[in-house]
């Protein structure tokens, strides 16, 4: 029996990840040789079947369509299992008002069974008791709480997991990792109404946000709205040829569809009424609740010795635990892997060098190249003459045979004026890399989805897992980390609810690949700086040195 033969049959949709591609050429290409050859084949026939590498077309990757209608947007059925995992508690339609939803001021906690003494390793329970602006028990869920065990005077945070009980009680469970005292910090960010608001704009108003399409030819220009999806006959589409993702922008009245040249960020509008305003408001959200726990106090024989100790060293297929690590004495300790710090230059350097590294997404994992050619003094930038903003950025030391690059992820993309030739969707750019022991990819996608509806979120993680697997595929060897979704932001165009829906698919999307899901999430939201979207220097330290650990794990 071939390859494509075995394929076939056993190519059907399981619970945890359904089918993406029942093509029996493209499930054989992305079969890992080393899976194949261990079930069923040897390698000649997989050489036998494989088909030609698809064609790597130059910038710019777009192809142009005739003017088109929008079709209605829907959400695939073989994502239902994956929309199951963000599903949210709504609160009952008839509670729409300010006074009736959850008041940070009226809420409180306390500790389960508290003691004296408690040692390293052991955990403490709090109850959460939500409360509306009347100070009436609620009897539903949906709030968003975060929660975090802290000790400033340590530099040391962990984060708390939080179990909704629908009820309005809350469960919070955290880790005792450090010796010394600890307080509990508990924030209401969101009401469960104000999620409600978020989920509903979120879906209903993909427009809030717009970009500027401009088009030039001969001395004539033209701006233009553009879009993931535009209503209305008279648009021109553009469809890159080798991601198949579509872009629209708004018909130009003089030129034709094919002279798009720059892209940049449109208008943002608003879109809520005085009522929704006041559930988003800043009065109500991200705010610290009080509550009776006092000073807990932990000790330990050993220190934080025995939760590490168990420990595998990093790499691929590891699945983080919650929470995924801590911070004591301003330093990560990774709880999914022995995790190692780069305190000096050197010390970074010796890792990446003969490294070959591309990063792709957004400003946040600049941050990341930022932070290495600041740190690394031999690193040194290549001025390509293109906007900052969206790259692409290239730094080189050539006397460690050291490439590190980075570049946006292709649209959408919130930038200045930039150049659409050198916006390349990452999933086109991942198709034109041969990969290899000494190349690293390094990987997210995220920020600049929260404003749209989860299906084109799908939709873009579908196609960037199919052109990881054809990576992986031909090159094995290749590092692949995938940084999750960071804490830092509180609007409805960029809440921490938003992005936390698109974490959870993301990390669901890439489960049981041969990649690198590294945790920036847990690292953001338990740190003493206040958070950011854009994480403060301490932050970006601990984790690009987690990303080093990967790529460096001895």
């Amino acid at each position: 029996m071939s390859c494509r033969e075995v394929l076939l049959q056993i190519a059907v949709p399981t619970k945890d990840f359904p089918l993406i591609n029942k093509d029996p050429e493209r499930l054989q290409y992305s079969c890992l040789v080393s899976t194949c050859k261990q079930r069923f084949l040897t390698i000649d026939s997989v050489q036998k079947y494989r088909p030609p590498t698809p064609k790597k077309l130059p910038p710019p990757s777009m192809t142009t369509l005739q003017t088109t209608v929008v079709p209605p947007r829907t959400i695939n059925p073989k994502f239902q299992n994956l929309l199951k995992l963000i599903d949210w508690p709504s609160p009952p339609s008839s509670v729409t008002n300010l006074t009736f939803s959850t008041s940070p001021i009226k809420c409180s906690y306390s500790l389960l069974n508290p003691r004296k003494i408690y040692r390293i390793g052991e955990n403490v329970e709090v109850i959460i008791t939500a409360r509306d602006h009347n100070g009436q028990t609620k009897k539903y869920g949906g709030d968003f709480f975060r929660a975090k065990l802290h000790s400033p005077a340590l530099k040391a945070g962990v984060t708390g997991q939080v179990k909704d009980y629908n009820n309005g009680s809350y469960l919070v469970t955290f880790l005792l990792p450090w010796p010394g005292q600890a307080q509990v910090q508990i924030r209401l960010i969101h009401s469960s109404e104000a999620v409600d608001v978020l989920k509903r704009k979120r879906e209903d108003s993909p427009g809030k946000v717009t970009f500027n399409g401009y088009f030039q030819f001969n001395g004539t220009s033209e701006v233009m709205e553009c879009n993931l999806e535009l209503p209305g006959h008279d648009v021109c589409t553009y469809k890159d040829p080798v991601s198949g993702n579509t872009w629209y922008c708004v018909r130009p009245q003089k030129l034709p569809c094919d002279t798009l040249v720059y892209h940049s960020t449109g208008r943002i509008s608003k879109v809520t009424n005085e009522q929704e305003d006041s559930l988003l408001s800043g009065s109500v959200t991200n705010k610290i609740i009080s509550g009776s726990v006092s000073t807990i106090n932990v000790v330990s024989d050993n220190g934080s010795v025995g939760l590490t100790s168990n420990l595998s060293t990093c790499g691929p297929g590891l699945e983080s635990l919650q929470p995924s690590g801590f911070y004591y004495g301003d330093l990560w300790t990774s709880l999914t892997c022995l995790g190692r710090h780069f305190p000096q230059p050197a010390d970074a350097l010796t890792c990446l060098r003969g490294k070959d590294i591309h990063m792709i997404g957004d400003s946040t994992l600049r941050q990341w190249f930022e932070y290495l050619e600041k740190f690394i003094p031999s690193l040194k930038r290549i001025d390509l003459h293109v906007s900052y903003k969206s790259g692409p950025l290239i730094a080189v030391d050539a006397g460690a045979g050291l490439v590190m690059r980075w570049r946006a992820h292709g649209l959408p993309i919130r930038t200045s004026k930039t150049m659409i030739a050198d916006l390349h969707y990452d999933s086109a750019y991942l198709a034109g890399i041969g990969g290899g022991p000494h190349t690293v990819i390094v990987l997210t996608l995220w920020a600049h989805f929260t404003t749209f509806p989860v299906k084109f979120y799908l939709e873009r993680l579908e196609r960037v897992r199919e052109a990881i697997s054809d990576l992986l595929f031909r090159s094995p060897e290749t590092t692949v980390i995938i940084k999750s979704a960071n804490t830092g932001s509180r609007s409805l165009y960029g809440s921490d609810w938003l992005s936390l829906q698109l974490d959870i698919l993301l990390r669901e999307m890439f489960k049981g690949m041969g990649v690198i899901i590294l945790d920036a999430w847990d690292m953001t939201s338990c740190h003493y700086i206040p958070e950011n979207i854009h994480p403060g220097p301490p932050v970006i330290k601990n984790e690009v040195d987690l990303m080093l650990s990967y790529i460096c794990p001895k």
